[in-house]
């Protein structure tokens, strides 16, 4: 039992010097992670607006067909997609060829 009593006592003396060195560390580990992920989920709500206003330009103007022929809306046409990407099939609204 003697053996031990040095490295106990070490402990008691040590273990408020740790705490008060382990509390600030890990606290600004904490919050960079926290600004970290909130920095990233911002990117990535940008990124999202981005492709969103990329879908809405070809959408509404042009769209590349799988074999690379550009396909454009005419006036008054409505660009429909086949589902696969790549793929489109303009449609002219009927009554409206004047």
């Amino acid at each position: 039992m003697i053996p031990a009593l040095p490295p106990f006592l070490a402990g008691i003396v040590l273990a408020p010097l740790v705490k008060r060195i382990a509390k600030p560390t890990a606290r600004g580990v904490v919050k960079t992670s926290v600004g970290i992920a909130a920095g990233a989920k911002k990117v990535t709500h940008e990124v999202g607006e981005e492709f969103d206003d990329l879908r809405a330009e070809v959408a509404a103007g042009s769209i590349v067909s799988e074999d690379g022929a550009v396909q454009k809306s005419g006036k008054g046409g409505k660009v429909l997609g086949s589902g696969n990407p790549g793929t489109a099939v303009v449609a002219a609204r009927k009554g409206s060829d004047s």
